[in-house]
């Protein structure tokens, strides 16, 4: 028996589930349903919009479901009319209770950003690049009514390179998950799933992000701010303060070299960058962003903003403070 012949309930809501289900799709497995947060307003004019998901699901004349929760009694009688051997939940953004993940004949599973046990919870990418983690991937795991506490079925692992961000890892994880997915799907079919239980000893937690934890503390090191630098993309991203005025920051190269000088202090300013002293070496700033401006070049920030960034000026030590 193939994957293909189960039929699947597909529970997600971001453009992150949507690749997975547009794979299942393409690859001819029977999503019978799927599941999506309820529409939500976006853009200027505040017009209720779609998830990718739900988009997706109605390219290809697949119901959708749509509902607030799924603890209501007619939510759960709803989920169990379909009658499904499995149903797949990929950043759905709802909680399931016991009732519905008891519902499907095998269950529930879930594709999680990370390598459990470790950083389970809503932001494991970016708190992977957060810790200078050289390596994340995929579980693919059996849901229960933990957080992110299931045993692992499959698990597909990946580079974090240096140069790498939140939003590159997270496209590197869209990359390997749909096939680490389908497979999963297979071996559930065919009896041949093989679920390993998580040590919880080992377990760390992605706490969600926050804009306040965004802002950059100079007096951490400056390893410890490239990495935040990173990690904060493509959302909240990292920030600071200059003059008074709040600036995203979306590059910046590092120095561990002692600089002698107190942390918040900028050493220089040029077309080559904005150096500035960390609680440990330095960091040079060469992509930022003002208030209401699109990204630009130290040299251009420069170019229009020299007393802001002068040298021997102190910046907020933490601009979230």
């Amino acid at each position: 028996m193939s994957g293909k012949n189960l039929n699947i309930i597909f529970a997600g809501t971001p453009e992150f589930a949507a690749k997975h289900l547009e794979q299942l799709i393409a690859e001819g497995y029977n999503i019978i349903a799927c599941y999506t947060q309820p529409d939500r307003p976006a853009g200027r004019g505040k017009k209720l919009q779609p998830s990718a998901v739900k988009q997706v699901a109605l390219e290809h004349g697949i119901p959708v479901c749509q509902p607030a929760s799924l603890k209501a009694d007619d939510a759960l009688s709803e989920l169990a009319q379909w009658n499904a051997d499995l149903m797949i939940v990929v950043a759905y953004g709802l909680l399931l209770p016991k009732a519905a993940l008891d519902t499907p004949k095998h269950g529930c599973i879930n594709v999680h950003g990370s390598i459990l046990p470790k950083w389970r919870g809503a932001a494991p990418i970016q708190r992977a690049v957060l810790e200078g983690d050289v390596e994340t991937g995929v579980t693919i795991m059996q849901m229960d009514v933990g957080l992110d506490t299931g045993d692992m079925l499959f698990v597909e692992t990946c580079e974090i390179s240096e140069t790498d961000t939140s939003g590159s890892v997270y496209e590197k994880l869209q990359e390997i998950g749909p096939g680490a997915l389908l497979k999963t799907v297979d071996d559930i079919a065919t009896g041949s799933i093989n679920p390993i239980k998580q040590d919880d000893a080992l377990a760390t937690y992605a706490h969600k992000l926050t804009k306040q934890e965004a802002a950059i503390d100079w007096t951490d090191s400056s390893v410890n701010i490239e990495r935040k630098i990173r990690g904060y993309q493509p959302w909240p991203v990292a920030y600071t303060e200059f003059s008074g005025n709040t600036v995203k920051v979306w590059q910046a190269s590092v120095s561990e070299t002692p600089t002698g000088r107190p942390a918040g202090e900028i050493i220089s300013s040029d077309k080559s960058g904005i150096q500035i002293a960390t609680g440990e070496g330095s960091i040079t700033i060469t992509s930022l962003q003002p208030q209401g401006k699109k990204a630009m070049s130290a040299a251009d920030f420069i170019n229009g903003r020299a007393d802001w960034v002068a040298p021997g000026s102190q910046l907020p030590l933490d601009a979230g403070k």
